[in-house]
């Protein structure tokens, strides 16, 4: 299997500098960097190559938002040939651009980004940089394959029970992701998967290059229980430049989801946190899954929720549903208590501040305390003893999972 090295990107990056005597940078259809070259005409570092916008580049490893939306503005992402872009001081781009894209078979991989005044290169050697580009595309089209094509061994890696098959699934996936096996990555899921067009997989448009994915059983990881029911969900290993910068896999998340439907609209994703290597991919599924599960319970989550911001979410999704369901709670989820329970749970969601949760309900405080009674009677439950609130609380947001 084709992979190709940082160094690969690089030699290339220097060559386009080289041949057209600017400073050049590298990004993927994301913005994000991939290589730089810094370039004079003695062939040392150019600090008035720097302005704001290349500066953060170079440093943050990425393009803000803006700034993204503000090249795009210029037709960069349906462009087929190099793109001329002015100074424009009062967004920060002091110097003038040249975006040559990188594309391969029709499809936008990325962007090489020239500094350089007027009248900058000639067209012969703009052309001439295409072709070095084509390479680069190349390149960056045979990574995103090359993740296409690890459906296999990551679904083995994330069905297998825990013990010495999932270590030999594992070992399978390090081995055929090579040198790329040792670095940072998290895991997306993206459920219900049910895309409309069930034969067609997610294209290199929607999902980063060198991602690899694979469908799984909604539920059905290594316990065995599947706590949405049948199903699929979509599974996507992500690599990551830092542990701080997850914003590959959010956005790839986001773009999945466009894909997605289960005929009813509600289709969330979850990120798990970035770990080194692929000896906890296991637990990382758990995460994704579980985030995604907590966004489709509670909607102010989602549509994307990272593992790290579900709060109470994070344990109760550890559980198997037959452990968080309290007989204590349970008579409030029939039909005739629904009100109740979600007095209850605004309540207590308001850390037991009465005026605030009746406001929110919309209803007197008496009739707060009526049901808060009520509640009371039907549990068993004492809303002055805070272990009792604690058990309610988890019970009631346990009931959306």
């Amino acid at each position: 299997m084709f992979k190709a090295g940082q160094g690969d990107y690089q030699e290339l990056v220097d060559e386009i500098s080289a041949l057209l005597g600017a400073p050049a940078t590298l990004e993927n259809r994301d913005f994000e960097l991939i290589a730089f070259a810094a370039y004079d005409s003695d062939g040392e570092f150019d600090e008035a190559s720097l302005d704001p916008v290349r500066t953060r580049s170079i440093l943050t490893r990425r393009s803000t938002a803006a700034v993204r939306r503000w090249f795009e503005g210029f037709g960069i992402a349906r462009a087929t040939g190099p793109v001329r872009i002015p100074p424009t001081p009062e967004a920060g781009v002091y110097r003038g651009r040249i975006c040559l894209p990188v594309r391969h078979r029709g499809v936008v991989h990325g962007y090489v980004w020239l500094l350089a005044d007027e009248p900058g290169p000639s067209e012969a050697q703009l052309s001439a940089a295409m072709q070095i580009t084509a390479r680069i595309g190349n390149l960056l089209a045979d990574e995103a394959q090359a993740g296409a094509d690890l459906t296999r061994e990551l679904r083995a890696v994330l069905t297998a029970p825990p013990g010495w098959r999932q270590d030999m699934a594992v070992a399978e996936l390090r081995t055929a992701l090579g040198t790329r096996a040792d670095g940072l990555h998290t895991l997306v899921c993206v459920a219900p998967w049910t895309p409309a067009d069930p034969d067609e997989a997610p294209t290199a448009r929607t999902i980063p290059a060198g991602a690899a994915l694979c469908t799984v059983p909604w539920g059905g990881g290594p316990d065995g229980f599947s706590p949405m029911g049948e199903g699929q969900s979509l599974a996507l290993l992500v690599r990551l430049r830092s542990a701080h910068v997850p914003t590959p896999a959010l956005t790839a998340a986001t773009r999945l989801l466009r894909e997605a439907t289960d005929g009813s609209g509600r289709t969330a994703a979850g990120v798990a946190d970035a770990r080194h290597g692929l000896d906890e991919l296991g637990t990382a599924w758990q995460e994704a899954s579980g985030a995604a599960r907590a966004a489709l319970a509670e909607p102010r989550l989602g549509p994307v929720a990272q593992w790290s911001a579900i709060g109470p979410y994070r344990l109760l999704t550890s559980l198997p549903p037959r452990v968080a369901d309290d007989p204590a709670v349970r008579i409030l989820f029939s039909p005739a208590h629904r009100e109740l329970a979600r007095t209850a749970e605004v309540f207590l969601d308001c850390a037991g501040q009465a005026g605030r949760a009746a406001a929110e309900l919309g209803i007197h405080r008496q009739t707060l305390y009526y049901r808060l009674s009520r509640v009371e009677q039907l549990t068993g439950l004492d809303l002055d003893e805070g272990e009792d609130r604690l058990l309610l609380h988890m019970a009631l947001k346990n009931a959306r999972l």
